[in-house]
């Protein structure tokens, strides 16, 4: 079994620095990705309320030692005022069945819902002993300020859309001066990087495939990725990336092949639909 890395958050709890992506699979095969990272050795998994799998994640779950799974989910934008909150949280625990989850994220800022609101229910969660650690996902550097301004409790991480096309200096930059921790959603460009002549080329060159190429690459750089895949093979294989070693020249011609590129965090929203909810 692999020996994954850790990242420290702020409470001393020790965030595995690869973890089971589970975004837009359900069903068997979410079950079966799932399972074949734990029997990997992943040790950390990332689902959320809107992705309408935590119950067959929590029925996997079940055959394992709950201590040796780092669990995240993420309650909704249009259930960020406080009652749903809490609401949210205790479903997603039932689905999953668990008492607790090491990590829950806002999935995304909603500005119609006070954030304040929002960060005083996740308290309310941590006080209760439900969440260890609060984080968010796709904040602004703007916003992941005002989070940290107005939280009771140290906003220990802010995933985010990041992959060789798309590397936001400057969020990434924020974050580090503020020891937040950057999960990188989508950390392989929903595959779009594969295409890169760079990581083509690399794959080439370490006999290694492009995902490993690119998961490498982020690991290196201090990143938590996130990878999804519906084949237990390829989810193996992502984790495949700790006893060989790329040359810093390399890795630096990745960090060159950024174009701003985002694969799915654009700045136009759906605001009336299930996500946000927000009526005119």
């Amino acid at each position: 079994m692999t020996q994954v890395p850790t990242v420290t958050l702020p409470s001393g709890d020790e965030l595995p620095q690869v973890g089971v992506g589970t975004w837009d699979i359900d069903g068997e095969t979410v079950q079966e990705s799932v399972r074949a990272g734990l029997d990997a050795g992943y040790g950390h998994v990332d689902t959320a309320e809107g992705y309408m799998n935590e119950a067959e994640i929590g029925d996997v779950l079940a055959d394992y030692d709950r201590e040796d799974v780092f669990l995240t989910s993420k309650v909704l934008p249009k259930n960020l005022n406080y009652d749903s909150v809490i609401q949210s949280c205790e479903a997603s625990l039932e689905r999953l069945g668990t008492d607790y989850l090491d990590l829950y994220l806002i999935h995304w800022p909603n500005p119609a819902i006070s954030l304040r609101e929002t960060l005083d229910a996740m308290a309310t969660l941590h006080d209760r002993g439900l969440i260890r650690n609060v984080g968010v996902s796709n904040f602004s550097a703007y916003q992941l300020s005002c989070a940290q301004h107005i939280s009771d409790v140290p906003i220990a991480v802010n995933q985010i859309e990041f992959h060789p096309w798309l590397q936001r200096p400057d969020l990434v930059e924020y974050c580090r001066e503020t020891d937040t921790v950057i999960e990188a959603a989508a950390p392989l460009g929903r595959t779009e990087v594969f295409e890169d002549d760079t990581v083509r080329d690399l794959a080439e060159e370490y006999d290694r495939s492009p995902a490993q190429i690119v998961l490498k690459w982020e690991v290196e750089r201090g990143i938590v990725a996130l990878p999804k895949s519906s084949t237990p093979e390829h989810v193996r294989q992502n984790l495949d990336l700790f006893d060989w070693d790329v040359a810093e020249e390399d890795l630096e011609r990745l960090d060159d092949a950024d174009r701003n590129h985002p694969v799915y965090d654009h700045p136009a929203r759906d605001w009336t639909g299930d996500v946000y909810g927000i009526s005119q």
